[in-house]
């Protein structure tokens, strides 16, 4: 019964958005038949966000090799240029390379964007919770985010999103508008990472799956945004 429920309010919001289950088999099957992918020689990167509530999203954790983690806070590759060559090297003989990436954002049954119940806490909580920080901080004209060591992704996660701020903060609703927004700034990062990286790889195919990662109560599937599925020939970039 909450799983319905949420289902209507999640695509209140996100009118495309799918079962986590449901979008791993989906995309598997295309791969497979579409593609003439080989799934059991595939190996997979994420860039999501560190958050453990993400670890369970989806079934390909359970089907494909991996995971290689490129993902640091809000979901953008820190693992960089470095990071793409040793993801390139890992995967197996004759194989073949599996992207997933992208922010996440929490939903209540309340349809509030931004928060969730997390296990065995009472309150809700913030997801994603380094980007719900982010908003509040630019949220101030006059607040930059200053790089440092103690805290570096969160300021970098931050400086990333300082060129569209105008643009979330004037949003009807800005906790959906900078996960927005931060999902185009990991979308360019990954082709960008790849394009720099392509001859590391060993083998021709790499498959990318963008979107935004819906948490739902814990307990409950989550849901997935897709944005972008596409099969890269990275001997063609």
């Amino acid at each position: 019964m909450l799983q319905r429920k949420f289902d209507e309010i999640v695509k209140g919001h996100f009118p495309n958005a799918m079962d986590a289950k449901d979008t791993s088999i989906h995309y598997l099957g295309k791969m497979q038949i579409e593609h003439k992918i080989d799934i059991s020689k595939v190996l997979m990167a994420t860039s999501v966000c560190s958050d453990d509530i993400n670890v369970p999203s989806t079934t390909f954790f359970n089907v494909l090799f991996g995971p290689f983690i490129m993902g640091g806070l809000g979901g953008l590759p820190f693992a960089g240029q470095t990071g793409m060559t040793a993801f390139a090297h890992h995967i197996p003989d004759s194989g073949s390379a599996f992207i997933f990436y992208g922010p996440h954002i929490g939903i209540t049954l309340d349809g509030e964007l931004g928060k969730m119940y997390r296990p065995r806490q009472e309150e809700t909580g913030n997801s994603c919770g380094a980007l719900m920080l982010a908003l509040s901080r630019l949220s101030d004209g006059d607040y930059k985010p200053v790089i440092n060591d103690d805290d570096y992704q969160q300021m970098k996660l931050e400086e990333s999103l300082l060129p569209h701020r105008e643009g979330f903060l004037s949003s009807d609703n800005p906790a959906k508008a900078i996960t927005e927004a931060t999902y185009e700034i990991i979308d360019q990062k990954i082709h960008d990472h790849i394009k720099s990286c392509k001859d590391e790889f060993p083998v021709n195919t790499v498959t990318l799956l963008g979107g935004i990662i819906i948490n739902t109560d814990y307990g409950l599937d989550d849901y997935f945004d897709a944005r972008n599925f596409e099969v890269i020939d990275v001997s063609s970039l």
